[in-house]
Formats: C-alpha cells, structure tokens, sequence
C-alpha cells in the first residue's frame, strides 16, 4: 500500500515537471512575439526552445516506458509548439529544381576570406563557388575585398552574371553586393546609423515583372575575439565534463548581454524592413528578403520581417540548418524569405562552403499562377 502510494506521488510529480515544461517550451517558442525594446530580456527566451523540445521528448519516452496513457501531455505539447518546431527545424518532402525555377543564394563571405588566403588559387575558390551555383540572384554580405581580389573575383563573376551592384553603409562600412542574370533597374538604401550593418533594396527586371529584393546585414552581436573564444571554451569544456562554473557563469552573462542588447538595437531595423515589404506587397510587387539577419528563426526580427512572407527555409528545407558555425556557436542567423507569388521548392544550407565564418543559404522557387 505504500509502495503504491509513493509511486502514486513520483508520477504525479514528473507528470507535473512535464506540464511545467511544456508550458514552458510554449512561451519560450512563441516569445518572438515580445519586442526587445519592451522586453529585451524575456524575448530572448526561444534560444532556450530546442533545449525544452529535448527535454519533452524525454518525457514522452519515459511515459511509453511506464504509463504509456499519460504520454497525452507531451504529446500535447509538440503538436500545440507544432509551429516554432517547423521553424526552428524543420521537416520536408525532398524535391528537385527544375528548370522553370528561380533560384537565390544568400551568403555572408567574411571579406571573401581575403585575409587568410594569399595565393591566386585560394581566392578563387569562393567567387568560383557562387559561381558555379548558377543563381539567378545572389545577394552577398559583408563583401569587403581588396584590390588584387576585386579584379579576380571580377573576372569569375562577370560571365555569370551581367548585372551587379554594390552598396555600403559607409565609407568604412561593410559593402553588401547583388549579382543578377536580370537587370538591375534601381536601388534604394537604408541607412540605420550603424557603423558596418544596413539593408539595399534593389529592383530587378524578370521578364515584364519587377521583382523586388531586400538584401540585408542587421545588427550584430559585436562578439570580440575573446568573447567568440570564451564561448569555444565553454563549449569544450561541457563536452569534456571539465567546465569551471564560475567562468562559465561569467561568459554566460556576458554574451547573454550582449545578445540582449544587440536585439534592442535590431528591433527598429527589422521593423523598417517589415515596413517597406508593407509598401511592396500592396502595390502587389514580387517581393524577395533575404540576408544575414543576426537571429534565429524564432526571433522577433524574423517573426516581424516575414509575417507576409513566406519562410523558405521552413518550407522547403530539412534539420536546423545552422548556417553560422565559428567558435562552437551553431545558429541559423541567415535567412531567405519570399511573397505569396512564390513556392519554395528546395532550400539549404551548404556546409560544404567553409571558408566564410557563415555558410551560405540558397533556395529554389517557383513562381504561382495567380488568379
């Protein structure tokens, strides 16, 4: 009898530890609906998401082991978090291109890595790279190169693509490149008083169709070198089972700060862009955004600039297709978004590219008849 009572009251309380988290890992999912400005600290809860999803599974194990009837609540759980899962990682048919799609590569080229590579040879490889993708657009940030590099990547480029354009925040700020098969009728910048991160708009003529792009590079963490190093440190220390707590607590803190308050300063970026595809899905113009955004996918900057959109990824793509990979840190901060006159058919992120601190992120679509 009181074997039976104790057991009674451990189930009951895990059965209650799985409810807590999966009310849980629904505010954490949906906290991108919070503004960092109003809430820059609890907004920054869906970075936390993934872990709870993990730990629900757990749950939902346990029960299937020992009270296979209460595995209701998790569940529950997944099919109510059924939508920041998709978009956090989601899950797709395969399907090919075929050659009536459209295809976009965004890619965030850390200066065409310029820095590290000396020979002729190394330099190619990544303009090569874009090359060879054979995109209709492509939408490069943080395209900084210098002279020797410029006339090279010039030479691979231009046989590709006829038509490009290149925009800077500043004189000193990081340039932003679109290369295009189709002709580049305008461009408007905007400026958010940052000294290295902004967005372009550019026109494009498809065919009688002006598809509009949005190519961005939204505020920064601003991660130093020894802010990047401490976080690798923490990495390999969980993994070793030899992590100190207390500098684990410090480095924790200070790149959570550095999280929030980067956030706070994006939100009024975000906002703008969102603002601006306001203005072109109206007018009924093709609408396409893409770039390295700095945030997850279940951020509020994502929430804000793809509410009309349709995220390419999520619907085409497969797994979490972490597309930021330096230093430990595993995060898919790069994103492709697209109007309704749009259906993703594949997306991705290729991880074969690794010269960049990014991997890039491409995607096909295909447009819809409209009615």
């Amino acid at each position: 009898m009181i074997f039976k009572t104790i057991t009674t009251f451990i189930r009951r309380l895990i059965a209650g530890a799985n409810v807590t988290t999966v009310l849980l890992m629904l505010a954490f999912g949906f906290s991108g609906h919070l503004s960092p400005l109003e809430h820059p600290t609890l907004t920054q809860a869906h970075f936390l998401f993934p872990t709870l999803v993990i730990v629900n599974l757990l749950f939902l194990f346990f029960w299937i082991l020992f009270k296979p009837r209460l595995v209701v609540i998790s569940l529950a759980g997944m099919l109510a978090a059924f939508m920041p899962m998709r978009h956090f990682c989601p899950v797709n048919l395969p399907a090919e291109a075929t050659a009536d799609t459209f295809k976009v590569l965004s890619f965030n080229v850390e200066g065409f890595a310029c820095t590290t590579l000396r020979t002729d040879e190394e330099r190619s490889q990544l303009p090569r790279y874009i090359a060879g993708e054979n995109a209709d657009v492509v939408c490069l940030q943080e395209s900084y190169y210098d002279a020797p590099t410029k006339k090279l990547i010039a030479s691979i480029m231009t046989p590709v693509y006829p038509y490009s354009e290149t925009e800077k925040a500043h004189d000193k700020g990081n340039p932003m490149e679109i290369y295009s098969k189709h002709p580049i009728v305008g461009k408007e910048h905007i400026e958010y008083g940052s000294s290295s991160n902004h967005s372009t708009v550019f026109y494009l003529l498809v065919g009688e169709d002006t598809l509009v792009v949005i190519n961005n590079h939204l505020q920064s963490l601003q991660l130093s070198s020894e802010d990047r190093e401490g976080f690798q440190s923490m990495v390999e220390g969980a993994i070793n089972n030899s992590i100190n707590s207390d500098y684990a607590k410090e480095e924790s803190h200070k790149l959570f700060d550095k999280i929030r308050d980067a956030s706070v300063v994006r939100t009024p970026q975000a906002e703008t862009v969102a603002q601006l595809v306001d203005s072109f899905l109206d007018r009924g113009l093709s609408v396409i955004v893409c770039g390295d955004f700095n945030d997850p996918p279940l951020s509020y900057t994502c929430r804000t600039i793809g509410r009309r959109l349709t995220d390419c990824y999520a619907a085409a793509g497969n797994g979490p297709g972490f597309s930021y990979h330096e230093n430990g840190m595993l995060v898919r901060i790069d994103h492709i978004f697209c109007s309704a006159d749009w259906q993703p058919v594949t997306a991705k992120v290729d991880r074969k590219m690794g010269l960049s601190d990014h991997y890039p992120i491409k995607c096909t679509l295909k447009r819809v008849v409209k009615p």
